[in-house]
C-alpha cells in the first residue's frame, strides 16, 4: 500500500492590512487589549468586490499545483475546507473545479472548522493509500471578514478573526521518510453551542434548551427573520473561557496521541504548528509540553485566525523560513467549533 507525501503547498491571504487600532472606529476595543488577550497585531481582508472564500483558495490551489511541479489537469479529486463557503450551496470545492478547467472530477466540502485541514488532509490521505486518486488538492480558506458583527456586541469574536487560504497537493509515495505517518480526528458535539453561528439555519427552536440565554421570540419564525437580525444571531458567538479551558487539555492530549502511535516522543519533534486561534493557547500548549521556540512557529500576529486555512499558512511560511526542512519530523493539531479537534504526524 501506498503512503502519502505533501508534493506541493501554496498560500494566498489579501492585500488589505487591518490593524487593531483600526477595528476602533467600529467597536470599543483598544490595541493593547487584542493583544494581551489574542496576540493578534493585524489581519487581513479580502475586497469585498473580488476576492471570496473560493477565490482566495484557487489562488492558493494554484500556487500549490505549481509547487508540486504538475498542471491542474493533473489533479484528480479536490478537498476544500471552510466554515465560510461562497454560497450556503452548493460548496466551494466544486467552484475551484470550474475555475481551474478541470473536467468531471469529484469535489468533497469539509466543514469542521478550525479543525478542517486536518481532517481533510486525513481524508485525502485514506483516498491517495486506497489508490484510488494520485493527485489530492486540498484547501482551506475562509472569508470571515463578511460575516463579523463589527459593534461592540461582537468585539470579542470579531478582532480574533481574518482571511486567507492555504492548500497542499498530495501524492502517492514509497518513501516512508517522506510520508504522513498517522492522522487522529476526534470530537465532542457535547460543546457545540459554545463557539456557534446559531442563523441562518433549519434548527428552529429544537436546540433552544443548549442555549443559556435562551428567549422563545427568538426562534423558529423562519429562516432569515429580523428578529434575528437585530439580536446578531446571523454573527458568529463564542464562549471563549470554555473554549480555551478545553483546547489547552486536548491540544497536547492529541499532539501525545500522534507521537505515540508512531514511537516518537517530544524529543523527535522537529515542528509543532497549531491552528492560530489564540497566541496565547499555543504559549500554554508549548509550555505543556516542554517544546523549545525552534519547535514551535505562531503567525497569529500577522493573520489572525484564518481557521482552516491557518494550517496551510503558517506550513508555507515555515517552510519558506527554513524553519522546516527536507525530512523533518512535523505535527500539526486543532481545536475548533464542533467541538472537533485533531492532529496529523508527517516528514516534511
Amino acid at each position: 500500500m501506498p503512503k502519502t507525501r505533501l508534493a506541493g503547498i501554496g498560500m494566498y491571504v489579501p492585500k488589505n492590512i487591518i490593524k487593531n487600532d483600526d477595528l476602533k472606529k467600529y467597536m470599543d476595543t483598544s490595541d493593547e487589549w487584542i493583544r494581551a488577550n489574542t496576540g493578534i497585531q493585524e489581519r487581513r481582508y479580502a475586497n469585498r468586490d473580488d476576492e471570496t472564500t473560493a477565490t482566495m483558495g484557487i489562488e492558493a490551489a494554484k500556487a500549490a499545483i505549481e509547487n508540486a511541479g504538475l498542471t491542474p489537469k493533473d489533479i484528480d479529486f479536490i478537498i476544500f475546507a471552510t466554515l465560510c463557503p461562497d454560497y450556503y450551496y452548493p460548496g466551494c470545492g466544486v467552484l475551484v473545479q470550474r475555475e481551474l478547467g478541470i473536467t468531471d472530477i469529484g469535489a468533497l466540502d469539509v466543514r469542521n472548522q478550525c479543525s478542517g485541514f486536518i481532517y481533510s488532509l486525513s481524508v485525502g490521505d485514506q483516498f491517495i493509500r486506497s489508490g484510488m486518486y494520485k493527485n489530492v488538492l486540498v484547501i482551506g480558506s475562509e472569508k470571515h471578514s463578511y460575516a463579523l458583527d463589527f459593534t461592540t456586541r461582537g468585539r470579542q469574536v470579531t478582532a480574533m478573526f481574518g482571511d486567507g487560504a492555504g492548500a497542499v497537493v498530495l501524492q502517492p509515495t514509497e518513501d516512508a521518510s517522506q510520508s504522513i505517518l498517522s492522522t487522529h480526528l476526534h470530537s465532542d458535539g457535547s460543546g457545540a453551542e459554545q463557539n456557534v453561528v446559531f442563523n441562518p439555519g433549519s434548527h428552529s427552536n429544537h436546540w433552544a434548551k443548549d442555549v443559556a440565554d435562551y428567549d422563545p421570540s427568538d426562534w423558529g419564525e423562519q429562516y432569515v427573520s429580523h428578529n434575528m437580525i437585530n439580536k446578531g444571531q446571523i454573527f458568529p458567538t463564542m464562549v471563549g473561557s470554555a473554549v480555551m479551558k478545553k483546547a489547552i487539555v486536548k491540544l497536547p492530549e492529541v499532539v501525545n496521541e500522534a507521537l505515540a502511535a508512531n514511537g516518537k516522543t517530544l524529543s523527535d519533534l522537529n515542528m509543532l504548528i497549531l491552528n492560530q486561534s489564540n497566541l496565547r493557547i499555543a504559549e500554554f500548549v508549548q509550555q505543556k509540553l516542554g517544546l523549545s521556540n525552534d519547535q514551535v512557529y505562531t503567525n497569529i500576529h500577522k493573520y489572525g485566525n484564518t481557521t482552516a486555512a491557518s494550517i496551510p499558512i503558517a506550513l508555507y511560511e515555515a517552510a519558506a523560513m527554513g524553519k522546516i526542512k527536507k525530512g523533518d519530523l512535523v505535527c500539526v493539531a486543532s481545536y475548533g467549533s464542533g467541538i472537533t479537534w485533531a492532529s496529523a504526524l508527517f516528514y516534511w
